[in-house]
């Protein structure tokens, strides 16, 4: 098993439900800054969004944030490095396009990862049947690769990507990409597949934008990943203080949310 997942099985087993926040590494020039506001504020672990030219799954919002990054000269090296200066106990995940990873190299790309304390990868575009050579890559350096199923996933799917996830199993509350929304969480069918299949850890994101929305997953789930909302905070100069404020709000309503199996999603009330 690996060392994320460890980790995230461990936080489990203390009754805390996660809060993984997701920014565009390089947006701006202080965004490690940005990363510890979040970990001071209550977050559990971070994804470090690493920019790419055609980020498929993403809406306009962090679309704009990955161009800002880009243009500023970001690269995966040059992430690398700011993260050697970060100061947090909490994991990282990247979360970043297979084209990155091919043309750096494989093995080459682990390694970068692993040596700059990054423990898992996100990569939307890498199916599961065609993932073992990046799977057998990140092995050497224990990094877990994370999979992401939709409500459109059929049982069978699931219950692949559910078995072949490691850290945690990215559910996607909505058929859409990335972007705040006001239709309802629609992940409950995905989680109940995946758990029935496996133990591992089950993430809700993709449509979490709101610390009631956050309340509503984590009561079905183990833990939540908001990324729009956050980019669009820091898109629109949102300092330091505003971003611990924020994460800090979806805290809050996560650790105040009533103990329940399930939730009504706004559809079915």
């Amino acid at each position: 098993m690996k060392l994320l997942e460890q980790q995230l099985r461990s936080l489990r087993s203390s009754g805390r439900k996660a809060l993984v926040p997701y920014f565009v590494a390089g947006l701006t020039p202080d965004w490690t800054q940005h990363v510890e506001a979040a970990v001071l504020a209550g977050a559990d672990a971070i994804e470090i969004g690493i920019p790419f030219s055609d980020p498929m799954i993403d809406g306009v919002v962090i679309q704009e944030g990955v161009l800002r990054s880009l243009e500023a000269g970001t690269t995966l090296d040059s992430i690398c490095k700011d993260l050697s200066s970060l100061s947090t106990h909490v994991p990282l995940v990247a979360m970043t396009y297979y084209n990155i990873f091919f043309h750096y190299g494989l093995e080459r790309a682990a390694g970068k990862l692993a040596a700059s304390g990054i423990t898992g990868a996100i990569v939307p575009d890498l199916t599961i049947e065609e993932s073992r050579e990046w799977h057998d890559a990140c092995d050497a350096d224990d990094i877990a690769t994370i999979f992401i199923v939709a409500p459109s996933s059929t049982p069978d799917r699931v219950a692949l990507l559910a078995s072949g996830t490691e850290g945690f199993c990215y559910a996607s509350a909505r058929m859409a990409v990335t972007g705040r929304s006001a239709d309802a969480v629609d992940a409950k069918r995905v989680i109940a597949d995946a758990r029935a299949i496996s133990d591992v850890p089950v993430y809700v994101g993709i449509g979490i934008g709101t610390p009631e929305q956050a309340r509503d997953a984590s009561m079905v789930s183990d833990g939540v990943i908001v990324g729009t909302a956050l980019v669009q905070l820091i898109l629109d100069g949102g300092d330091v203080r505003a971003i611990e404020d924020f994460i800090g709000s979806f805290r809050l309503a996560i650790d105040t949310a009533p103990a329940r199996s399930d939730f009504l999603s706004d559809a079915e009330e």
